[in-house]
């Protein structure tokens, strides 16, 4: 069965990621479909179609169809993974059409969002697929002994959920999963310069802002940015320049939310394995792990060692794919 046709596959909010046993990441695009609204033709996917986002004539739009880790629209989802699966197809060069997938899902996705991403991957060309919870994807894709009987505790920060996992003996112990993560920090963003500016900025500026000038709360030099927007008063752009103590003032609220998922999931740990978390700490990974100081900052909220993955952006694909290698003794967590 383990043959280079299986697939791992990371159907983000924000990224798509396509990993292969013997290739490692063969994708990594961004999870955006370019549509005409008229035929509903796909004009493009990944990378082409984010660099439209915004900037497209009215008929064309620029969409994600998942949203929140799970599908929001199911036929322009089964497009988008054709497209990607076809581009994996021929970077690993394959000529056996249907490939084994492994695909992974939210912790808190319910039955029926599980069964239309299952449908959505089979319908896009597999063979047969397998469905792993994304923290447990992730624990596997940061090195972590997820088969033994030890308390791994994972906080992945995506795009569109933030998902809390301790997992032991290769399931889930206690888990909570929270719909706040990268995207909603950069409507944050864009809230707070529209209320504070009237300035209106899009997705990939407020993208950018976060990157450059996004801080936990910590103490830290100032650092500035000069930004451009839509002035909301007279309609014409106009430029303004924003600093990092402002930026962790709008993210504040949303970084408390991830920091209260952490602790209710620390609090329904049994207490056999609170030592290990003490002895091994949290380990951080997805896009949000990235944000200056947000390690050292839970490190000092949750008194418990944190740690950085090797890889924080491609942990889950990483995981996905490593998961074949196990898959007999993950039975209990793929369904």
């Amino acid at each position: 069965m383990l043959t280079n046709t299986v697939i791992g596959i990371d159907l983000g909010t924000a990224n798509i990621l396509v990993y292969s046993k013997n290739k490692g990441i063969v994708v990594n695009e961004p999870s955006v479909v370019a549509l005409d609204t008229a035929t509903r033709k796909v004009l493009a996917v990944g990378t082409d179609a984010k660099d439209m986002i915004g900037k497209t004539p009215g008929k064309v739009i620029a969409l994600r169809p998942l949203k929140d880790g799970v599908i929001a629209d199911y036929d322009v989802t089964t497009e988008l993974l054709k497209q990607v699966m076809k581009k994996a197809a021929k970077k690993l060069g394959l000529t056996i059409r249907k490939p084994t997938v492994v695909v992974c899902t939210p912790s808190g996705a319910t039955t029926v969002e599980r069964r239309a991403i299952q449908d959505a991957v089979k319908n896009a060309g597999a063979k047969t697929v397998h469905l792993i919870e994304e923290p447990v994807a992730a624990a596997i894709g940061a090195d972590l002994p997820v088969d033994e009987p030890i308390a791994n505790t994972i906080v992945d920060i995506g795009g569109g959920t933030t998902e809390v996992a301790i997992i032991s003996f290769g399931g889930v112990v206690s888990c909570h999963s929270i719909r706040i993560a990268g995207d909603q920090l950069d409507e944050d963003i864009i809230q707070y310069v529209r209320k504070n500016y009237n300035l209106l900025i899009g997705e990939r500026t407020a993208e950018n802002i976060k990157m450059e000038i996004g801080y936990a709360p910590i103490p830290h030099e100032e650092v500035k940015m000069d930004i451009r927007g839509r002035d909301l008063l007279t309609g014409l752009p106009k430029t303004i320049t924003l600093s990092s103590y402002e930026m962790q003032k709008a993210l504040r609220e949303s970084l408390l939310h991830i920091l209260e998922a952490i602790r209710a999931t620390l609090e329904d740990c049994p207490p056999e394995l609170s030592g290990d978390i003490v002895d091994g700490g949290v380990i951080l990974t997805g896009g949000g792990a990235l944000m200056k100081g947000i390690q050292d900052w839970l490190s000092k909220e949750i008194v418990v060692p944190v740690h950085l993955a090797p890889d924080p952006l491609q942990s889950v694909a990483i995981g996905t794919g490593k998961s074949l290698t196990v898959i007999e003794k993950l039975q209990k967590v793929v369904k």
